[in-house]
């Protein structure tokens, strides 16, 4: 197999072009089918807007891979490899139970069984994790019941990470499309790298994911035209998932020949292979914790696992006085560094330039995070010159009348930042949670 540069492109274009042509006509459709639930408690957005743009992302997934199917260098992926007829096959089973759920809102219950049974569809076609490599130890060879436990665990971890981040316009796209080029960047190493044709099924997947999540933001970034629903955040979730599960457990780190010279050098060789261990987990890094966060949030307060809230980690941006698009772009800067770090890491452990880099980036990305504890405000002779939120005036009047109309509807002031701040769409669905319906906001188990 050579070097398909050109085909990946070819196929993240086509990808790209058909998810994003899909879009229009599947909103129409969502609007026609009556898939726009009113707004909930916890959703941030002030008018209904369609779901349902799952569909035009797997219509994209559809076409990346038959696009890829005929292209000479890609074809190889198809006749020496099933794991794109078994992530086919997986995902249009967990698709086709979100358009149901976004549609007729489908029991939590029902949704878990789903995603297992979708991950049982790929393991009995072959992809699955066969074996997983241990600092210390080795290669393990896992057993079949083993492999297919793990495999399962991860496809479903991941779709929930993805779907509970889920939460403002934009936002589970941008940061899986980043995941995934990371993802691309790393398998692509692997395969090219390291001449193992194995990793090619994963780069293939990590390519049309960028495509899916790219093709589908111009219509999802603020203010958002159509969400994508359970539909296509299980679905992304799941196709990230596979690749993570192909390029761990399908590869055989001894193929890589790493084991010669000292330990020292055998050691550094082998990062390579324990990154796969580490890579699925820094991609969702940031989901993963807001996954982790929510299920010890909601117990501690004696609710549901599966009870929606609005104390995810995009709703706690927009309470600290962050806008929505800023909120986004942060969220997106975090998910960038942990991706890119690890890849990055990956490449040369040995580079203190690298581990500095990440160092300062992340000191960024912490003063971005608080820059609203210190909106500075303008002199009164330089108050002409800045926008209306830095000038003293403007602000003070804004803040009076919030708490006045607060205070005449006989509702608790809300702090003046969450007025400023920004309102948007948020998807809001939770892959394992039934929908809430509280009548106002302050029953939503919400600071807000």
């Amino acid at each position: 197999m050579g070097q398909p540069v050109r085909e990946y492109l070819l196929t993240l274009c086509v990808t790209v072009a058909v998810t994003y042509l899909l879009t229009g006509p599947v909103r129409k459709f969502a609007i026609a089918a009556g898939a726009m639930p009113a707004i909930r408690a916890r959703d941030v957005h002030r008018e209904p807007t369609p779901r349902l743009g799952g569909i035009a992302m797997f219509g994209g997934l559809c076409a990346g891979l038959l696009v890829a199917d005929h292209l000479q260098n890609l074809n190889g992926v198809f006749e020496l490899s099933n794991e794109p007829r078994a992530l086919l096959s997986g995902a249009a089973l967990i698709w086709l139970v979100g358009v149901l759920d976004d549609k007729f809102e489908i029991d939590a219950l029902i949704k878990l069984g789903a995603q297992m049974i979708s991950a049982g569809v790929m393991v009995m076609q072959g992809l699955t994790i066969l074996w997983i490599p241990v600092p210390g130890i080795g290669t393990v060879s896992l057993t079949q019941w083993q492999g297919n436990l793990l495999t399962v665990a991860l496809v479903v971890i991941t779709i929930n990470a993805v779907n509970f981040v889920d939460g403002l316009d934009g936002l589970a796209a941008g940061m899986v499309c980043i995941a995934a080029a990371a993802f691309f960047m790393y398998s692509y190493r692997i395969w090219y790298g390291y001449g193992i044709e194995a990793a090619a099924p994963a780069t293939l997947f990590a390519a049309i994911l960028m495509g899916m999540c790219l093709g589908f933001l111009p219509h999802n970034m603020h203010p958002a035209r159509i969400f994508m629903g359970d539909s296509g955040s299980m679905l992304i979730g799941l196709v990230l998932a596979a690749g993570a599960i192909s390029i761990t457990g399908q590869v055989d780190p001894d193929a890589m020949a790493l084991w010669a010279g000292g330990e020292r050098n055998a050691t550094h060789a082998m990062l390579p292979v324990f990154i796969p261990l580490l890579m699925p987990l820094t991609i969702i890094a940031l989901p993963a914790a807001d996954l982790v966060l929510a299920i010890v949030r909601r117990t501690w307060n004696g609710q549901s696992p599966f009870a929606a809230d609005r104390g995810h980690l995009h709703h706690r941006l927009l309470e600290i006085g962050h806008s929505h698009s800023r909120a986004v772009l942060i969220m997106y800067f975090w998910s960038a560094l942990i991706a890119f770090g690890a890849v990055a890491y990956s490449v040369n452990s040995t580079s203190m330039w690298i581990v500095l880099a990440i160092a300062a980036l992340s000191g960024v990305g912490l003063l971005l995070l608080l820059l609203p504890r210190f909106t500075p405000r303008a002199p009164q002779w330089a108050e002409g010159m800045v926008p209306p939120r830095y000038r003293h005036a403007e602000r003070d009047a804004e803040e009076a009348a919030a708490r006045e109309a607060a205070a005449g509807q006989g509702a608790e002031p809300e702090p003046a930042r969450l007025l400023v701040g920004g309102v948007s769409g948020v998807n809001g669905a939770t892959a394992v949670g039934p929908r809430s319906r509280f009548p106002d906001r302050r029953k939503a188990g919400s600071s807000r």
